[in-house]
């Protein structure tokens, strides 16, 4: 069996390490740490990595810490950002660390099989510590120099917004939870590419004040080949809430992902075996090969693992109910999981009843006359709720109503438009 480090360089996690000892380390069981400030509600797709390397961890028998920043999240991390995030107060502050501690109860194994995951909120450990007692004991081990001279901070400095005191203080903060973490047993910190100064700076303190050694590991940020960050959308971010993202959009957001890209996620992302993985990526070669047969596996794994079983399936009715033609009914919940990803209108319930399709087609935008509707239906290329129109005299009546509230007008396979009923 490979050891852990080789597995997750051989999947495109590990991008640096603070020493080459770790190796040798993780050779017994240790507890490792990532943290995760609370900067909204649920946690997104583009921080799916940090815990995918936990569920790694812990299944090599590690146990993984989940630090949650109820402190540093008053803070705001500048690592990565262009200018200073919004504060938050702390009753947002809680609410935010409670969803996202939701996020990991399918990713992290709590059965007891594996090392139980623990949770912990740095603002436990900052509540009682004065601001002048963090200067004296904490704050005069940093050297201005060593801070300034790190990227997060210079590429912000030089900036024309600059960085507050608030921001420049943030890897102090930082570099104490790691300390204080050390204390409890935990001698390694992981994060992205962009926390290694951070990270380091931990290890540093623990080193001034304990004379001992902490190890760090960083993973590559999740990118596509365009560049841009992986996990975001048009609309923003993919969100691993149920609440702000259904598996139904998640799954398509997965299922769009480039052929460039998915062979790289589907090692970062997923537990599918290497061997698999390679097959997957010569099949790709083939003339034989299906269009989107990778990416459907993505999206199968990554929505099983954070919505479960049955969120996968809901995702896989809903993208079946999303297609024109399909033979089984459309059911509110269908509606209300693919709703978002087409264009919507509302027209009065009066408007609707019993007058033409051809009518609403134009009412609802879909077409753009009458003329145009009756040589659709012609054509066979009109649908109704996904059931193909088949006269031009077809009439919408109460039954068409889908739970009340909706039909779907379909003018081929492709272009739909949802239209909400209004009473």
């Amino acid at each position: 069996m490979k050891d852990l480090m080789t597995c997750l360089k051989e999947r495109g996690l590990i991008e640096n390490t603070t020493s080459e000892d770790l190796d040798v380390v993780l050779r017994s069981p240790i507890k490792a740490y990532i943290g995760f400030d609370p900067t909204a509600d649920s946690l997104h797709l583009g921080n799916f990595v940090c815990m995918q390397l936990l569920a790694w961890f812990q299944r090599f028998g590690h146990t993984p810490v989940v630090v949650l920043g109820g402190a540093t999240g008053k803070i705001g991390d500048p690592s990565g950002k262009s200018k200073e995030r919004p504060l938050l107060d702390d009753a947002t502050i809680l609410h935010n660390l409670k969803c996202i501690q939701k996020n990991f109860e399918r990713i992290l194994d709590f059965s007891g099989n594996l090392p139980m995951p623990i949770f912990l909120n740095n603002a436990d450990w900052f509540a009682s510590f004065g601001f002048i007692d963090f200067l004296r004991d904490v704050g005069k081990h940093f050297r201005i120099g060593t801070m300034l001279a790190k990227e997060s901070v210079r590429s912000r400095v030089q900036s024309e917004e600059g960085m507050s005191f608030t921001e420049f203080s943030y890897q102090l903060v930082q570099g104490y939870d790691f300390y204080h973490l050390f204390q409890e047993g935990v001698c390694l910190q992981m994060g992205g590419s962009d926390q290694w100064g951070n990270i380091t700076a931990g290890i540093e303190l623990i080193r001034k004040l304990s004379g001992k050694t902490a190890y760090g590991v960083t993973f590559p940020l999740l990118t596509r080949s365009d560049g841009k960050k992986f996990g975001k959308s048009e609309d923003g971010a993919i969100w691993l809430s149920e609440e702000k993202l259904s598996p139904y959009q998640l799954y398509q957001y997965l299922v769009r992902i480039s052929d460039e890209d998915v062979i790289s996620l589907l090692k970062k992302l997923t537990f599918l075996p290497l061997e698999e993985i390679h097959s997957i990526e010569e099949s790709m070669k083939s003339a034989q090969y299906v269009p989107n047969t990778a990416q459907k596996k993505l999206a199968e794994e990554l929505t099983k693992q954070i919505h479960g079983q049955e969120g996968l399936e809901k995702a896989l009715r809903a993208t079946q109910g999303a297609s024109p033609g399909h033979l089984g009914a459309l059911s509110v919940e269908t509606i209300e999981q693919i709703a978002q990803d087409l264009p919507n209108t509302k027209l009065a319930k009066e408007e609707i009843l019993h007058r033409k399709f051809t009518e609403i087609a134009v009412l609802s935008g879909l077409l753009s006359s009458k003329g145009e509707g009756v040589r659709l239906i012609q054509n066979q290329g009109a649908y109704l709720n996904h059931v193909k129109v088949e006269s031009v005299d077809r009439i919408i009546e109460e039954s068409d109503l889908i739970g009340g509230k909706f039909i779907l007008l379909g003018s081929g396979k492709k272009k739909q438009v949802l239209v909400r009923v209004q009473s």
